[in-house]
This record gives C-alpha cells, structure tokens and sequence, in this order.
C-alpha cells in the first residue's frame, strides 16, 4: 500500500490502512504531498505558458525563444517524476525517508 500511495495516493485513505500501519500513513502523507506539488506545478505552468504565450506570439521574431523557453518548462515536468520515483525507492525498500524540498509537510495526522 506504501507504493500504491504515490500512485492514487486515496487509495490507502479509503482503505483505512494509513490507520493501522504508521508505514503506510507515512507514504500515503507523502503521496498525498507529491499530488498536491503536482497539481501546483500544473497550474503555475499553465499561468506561466500562458503568459509566455501572449508575449512572445505578439512579434514573429520570437518563435525560437518561444521554442527555447518552452523546452525548458517541457524538461521541469520531470521534477514530479523524479519525486515519484524517489519515493517509490524509498517505499519498496521499507524507508521512511522524506522526498526532497516537499517531504517535510505533513497534512495526515
């Protein structure tokens, strides 16, 4: 369940197993911290391209910045999924070790 948590991080909260096992409370926390991250990051990047957007399709010229900069937040997306990945390890190898900028919130108590 410690796995699944990163995946549907509901799953445990509806099974009730973060209650029973302080294992899976923790990486279902985790979880839970990881799609509230996610979700941020989509909106901030939608704001963000949307913004870009408008000022750089306001002159021709800027195709190839637009390109560039696009690539970039293309590229940042993998920060969610090293996130995942890290706390997958972490929930397979039976650690309790937080994921990296995020991992010290709690919000299951």
């Amino acid at each position: 369940m410690a796995i699944v948590a990163y995946f549907i991080f509901f799953i445990p909260l509806i099974t009730g197993v973060h209650k029973t096992s302080p294992f899976a409370k923790y990486h279902t926390n985790q979880g839970t911290i990881l799609f509230i991250f996610y979700a941020a990051w989509g909106v901030v990047y939608g704001i963000l391209m949307a913004i870009f957007s408008a000022i750089l399709f306001a002159s021709l010229g800027a195709l190839v910045l637009w390109g560039i900069i696009s690539t970039i937040f293309g590229l940042l997306w993998l920060v969610p999924v090293v996130l995942l990945v890290l706390g997958v390890i972490n929930a397979a190898g039976g650690k309790c070790k937080p994921l990296p900028v995020i991992g010290n919130f709690t919000i299951i108590k």
